[in-house]
């Protein structure tokens, strides 16, 4: 009996915890020319949408922790976007969560990096606080300027392709880093956003793929001894790229802290011209 509760509870750690991904989203990475832009941030399992979880959740607390930043970074210049973030809930297919929403005038050419740091949040099944640094860029007008930079931030993905310019079945490329250093050997997650994202309901949309096996709503590859990985994109849309757990020791209300690097990017289909 206490075999068949460890493997069921083994079970629900590696499908459930660990696929804890922190959405930024927009419908496009790449804008002909500049515009307002809806964002979406909210906290879910990219391929399973098990649940949506409540961002800034806290044990010793029915509130909520706010976003501990937000901003954008556009030819090195950044740009405070915290006050933009509104409270929602999201609706997930199996429940709701709180979330945030927000607008951006993506205005200027260029590459623009948004950073979204998250409160920390509370994983009851581990008891502990996870932290994500996300990182989305969007392209306006096709220049590329700012989309390789390293922000010496505490916990970064570094992208070495543009992540809005991949084909189809092209790959993508990135360095680990902490605080600037890389990561060696650094275990990643890869999650593809296998649903749409209605922005104007605040809800997601339905399957459209199915896995052939648990193994692969999440997958997992590892960085090289210089921090690098390099991973072949399937299918076109979102994929997720989660460095795990980058920042040892760190405590949060006396509980261990787990400091994520995410990044996201977008594939696009090939069309075949008439």
């Amino acid at each position: 009996m206490k075999k068949l509760i460890f493997t069921i509870l083994a079970f629900f750690l590696s499908t459930s915890i660990f696929a804890h991904v922190q959405i930024l989203y927009t419908p496009t990475l790449t804008l002909d020319k500049g515009k307002m832009i809806e964002l979406r941030q909210v906290f879910t399992h990219p391929f399973e949408d098990k649940y949506t979880l409540d961002m800034g959740k806290q044990h010793d607390s029915k509130n909520f922790l706010k976003v501990s930043e937000f901003y954008v970074i556009n030819k090195k210049k950044k740009k405070d976007l915290l006050s933009s973030l509104i409270d929602i809930q999201f609706k997930g297919n199996v429940n709701s969560g709180h979330a945030y929403k927000s607008r951006y005038k993506a205005r200027k050419m260029g590459d623009h990096i948004l950073i979204l740091k998250t409160a920390p949040f509370y994983e009851d099944n581990q008891d502990i606080y996870i932290q994500q640094v996300v990182k989305t860029i969007i392209n306006v007008a096709g220049a590329p300027t700012d989309w390789d930079s390293d922000l010496n931030l505490e916990a970064e993905i570094v992208p070495l392709t543009k992540p809005y310019s991949i084909w189809e079945g092209g790959s993508f490329t990135g360095i680990v880093k902490s605080n600037g250093k890389i990561v060696p050997y650094a275990n990643i997650e890869v999650s593809y956003l296998n649903r749409d994202i209605d922005i104007k309901e605040n809800k997601m949309g339905k399957d459209k793929i199915i896995a052939p096996h648990i193994s692969f709503t999440s997958l997992g590859i590892k960085t090289n001894k210089n921090g690098e990985f390099t991973f072949t994109i399937p299918k076109a849309g979102f994929w997720a790229f989660v460095a795990r757990d980058l920042n040892k020791n760190k405590k949060f209300k006396n509980k261990k802290l787990e400091i994520d690097a995410v990044i996201w990017v977008e594939a696009k289909p090939i069309i075949l011209s008439q």
